[in-house]
């Protein structure tokens, strides 16, 4: 995992981070012609991190909120059973 740092909200796996390293190497060589080398890319993932992470994070928690309190709110309407359903309205055993 990356050390964690103040302000850095998310740890990720050194897998990951390998993974997105390369990725953003790749980008640069395919997209803007430009050699980045694997410092320069992981400072460039620091920072996105850092800066923009944080956007995206708590945009991310508020949508898992919302789809929560949208499950909650429906949750009678999803699992209510009626009760005492033997005995049926108008009609009696004679």
């Amino acid at each position: 995992m990356t050390p964690s740092r103040p302000g850095m909200l998310v740890e990720l796996p050194e897998e990951t981070v390998d993974k997105l390293v390369g990725s953003i190497r790749r980008y640069f060589t395919e997209q803007r012609d430009e050699d980045l080398g694997e410092l320069q890319a992981k400072l460039l993932l620091d920072f996105v991190m850092e800066e923009i992470g944080p956007s995206i994070y708590n945009a991310a928690i508020t949508d898992a909120q919302t789809y929560l309190r949208d499950r909650v709110a429906d949750l009678d309407g999803a699992c209510f059973v009626p009760e005492f359903g033997y005995w049926k309205p108008g009609k009696s055993r004679k």
